[in-house]
């Protein structure tokens, strides 16, 4: 329709023909049903955050006064100590001991390079139950030390209390630090070579080097270590548990089972969901303006300075007490309770629990590879804006605490097996009860939603090394979109598949926020297991099942060796460096 006066057209007109641009985008080359399924896969993950927000409107009657004067600002403090503590220490040991294997030649430089990724496979609850069996008033230490001097009681002597603040943040941060030292290795090995010898040519120390030069360039990237590591921080319930530290994730859970209020809990969480979005856009100002890149295609080997004497000494020390702490001495502890208590250990229990694991872990890789694969190929097939945004958005829920997503997911499914009962009983008179919510198959799908980024980030990378001009060759034979996906995409994807559904599978084996809340009556994985153990002071019982989550853990870790150098070009093959690989994608993903 024209406008009389103008002859031009009016603003109805002009918003269809947005619409009808809009939908031919998202009917790019038959592409609709790609890009719809990859809008549902993007509100299926953004409800639970939608849930809580509705959630938390409700009125909890006296719940909320009592939780904001007492219970809120204390739990805030605890959060924003915690916080502070395992972000400078990770930052301080990550990056102190990435430059010190990437610039310098000490004896055991290459040993050490691999060792002190191995924490990452120790879960924050199960070092702090380790740390407590070793350091508590009844440990190993404490009561040694009675028996050689004959101390009688607490009163006696003083020793470090281990179930306090900050006994959780050094032990968390023995197991967190490996996020800054990938971040921070990778981003060293990248760097100019002609950029620091200049600087050294100038006559700067290798100290002056390092403050001046590497750290502001590495800037970024320990941004985004440190982001990671105070993410873990905020979703960790066992270990903050077990020193006593009453965070907002402590308080969640409280305010839900102990005090029966799930709007309250839902207020609470929040108040997470407020740090975690803090938490992303402190990190991504950090980032900003603030990307580097080469001017050249040469690159040689970083220098590496050799280190003798006393120099040597300090490096070696200083590579060694990380993992020392963060796993070979937690790992000995492990090992000691489960040959000691290998037939009580083995009981049907933890086989049971094993299998429970075994299978939501498994399922949780299969649908995640699924979804993942979807998003990321719907992206491939279309322009259109709107999938493209939305196909990202999946990725906040890696941010988001496990006990967060669990109050999230509750109310959805709840109301979804209401309507199912409440409509079976109106048509048949049959009653169905829990259908999804209180079932495995609520796990699942936190599972699925929590660690959807980084199975996507994997089919991602995968589909990213598979030229266009593929999909060209293959719509020209005649294969359909799906067609090409099937008979041509998959069979490449496979490595980056198996990736992907590794990634997820290990993480969903150590999640323990989201089991307590979700999993059904006298259910157990292996992480609850754990937590119920310990939490009865079953010590030594727990040890073979934390064994066996460690073991399981290590798998992704030694794929991550000698990889995170290889996004550098002109790296030699003399430095560890991989070409693409599974492994790759593993590093690209985390």
């Amino acid at each position: 329709m024209l406008d009389a006066d103008r002859g031009a057209p009016d603003e109805r007109s002009l918003t269809r023909v947005a619409w009808r641009r809009r939908f031919a985008r998202l009917n790019e080359n038959g592409n609709l049903g790609w890009s719809l399924a990859a809008l549902l896969i993007s509100l299926i993950a953004l409800a639970p955050i939608a849930a809580i927000a509705i959630l938390a409107l409700q009125s909890s009657g006296d719940t909320w006064p009592h939780l904001a004067a007492n219970v809120l600002p204390r739990a805030v403090r605890r959060t924003l100590g915690l916080m502070a503590g395992v972000g400078g220490l990770s930052l301080v040991i990550g990056t102190g001991t990435a430059w010190l294997v990437t610039m310098y030649r000490f004896p055991g430089r290459r040993l050490f390079q691999w060792m002190l990724l191995l924490p990452l496979a120790i879960p924050t609850y199960i070092i702090a139950y380790c740390y407590l069996e070793l350091f508590d008033y009844s440990g190993v230490v404490q009561t040694g030390l009675r028996d050689v001097f004959g101390w009688q009681d607490a009163r006696s002597y003083w020793f470090p209390d281990i179930r306090s603040l900050g006994g959780a943040i050094f032990v968390m941060s023995a197991v967190l630090y490996p996020y800054v030292y990938i971040t921070a290795r990778a981003s060293f090995l990248a760097q100019s070579v002609c950029v620091l010898e200049v600087s050294r040519t100038l006559g700067q120390s290798a100290g002056a080097t390092f403050w001046r030069i590497a750290l502001p360039l590495a800037r970024p990237a320990l941004a985004a270590g440190v982001a990671l590591a105070l993410m873990e921080t905020l979703n960790d319930i066992g270990a903050v548990e077990f020193f006593g530290v009453k965070t907002l994730t402590v308080a969640v859970y409280d305010t839900w089972l102990d005090r029966n209020s799930l709007p309250g809990a839902a207020q609470i969480a929040c108040v997470m969901l407020l740090f975690v979005f803090t938490l992303l856009l402190i990190e991504r100002s950090m980032r900003a303006h603030r990307r580097f890149h080469h001017t050249t295609g040469k690159y040689r080997d970083l220098t590496e300075e050799p280190l003798r004497g006393g120099a040597a000494a300090f490096a070696m020390l200083a590579c060694a007490l990380p993992p020392l702490v963060g796993f070979l001495l937690p790992v000995g502890v492990l090992m000691s309770d489960a040959t000691a208590h290998l037939a009580a250990g083995l009981a049907p229990d933890f086989w049971r629990a094993a299998r429970n694991s075994l299978l939501l872990a498994s399922a949780a890789a299969g649908l995640a590879v699924i979804l993942a694969v979807v998003l990321a190929y719907a992206r491939r097939q279309t322009r259109s804006k709107v999938v493209q945004t939305a196909s990202t958005l999946p990725a906040i829920s890696y941010a988001v605490p496990g006990t967060v997503l669990a109050i999230g997911l509750l109310i959805p499914l709840a109301q979804l097996d209401n309507g199912i009962d409440a409509a079976m009983r109106s048509l048949f008179d049959i009653p169905t009860g829990l259908i999804f919510s209180g079932t495995a198959f609520a796990l699942v799908v936190a599972y699925t939603i929590r660690f959807l980024a980084a199975s996507l980030g994997a089919v991602e990378a995968g589909l990213s090394k598979i030229s266009r001009h593929i999909d060209a060759a293959a719509r020209t034979l005649g294969s359909s979109v799906s067609e090409t996906l099937w008979k041509v995409h998959l069979p490449l994807l496979r490595p980056a598949l198996g990736a992907a559904a590794l990634l997820v599978f290990v993480d969903s084996m150590k999640e323990l926020p989201a089991t307590l809340l979700l999993r059904p009556f006298n259910f157990d994985t292996l992480a609850t297991q754990v937590f119920t153990l310990v939490s009865l002071y079953r010590y030594e019982e727990a040890g073979l099942s934390a064994l066996t989550i460690v073991l399981v853990s290590l798998v992704p870790v030694f794929m991550l060796h000698g990889v995170i150098v290889a996004g550098r070009p002109g790296a030699s093959p003399s430095r560890g460096v991989l070409g693409p690989s599974p492994a790759a994608w593993v590093a690209q993903a985390s």
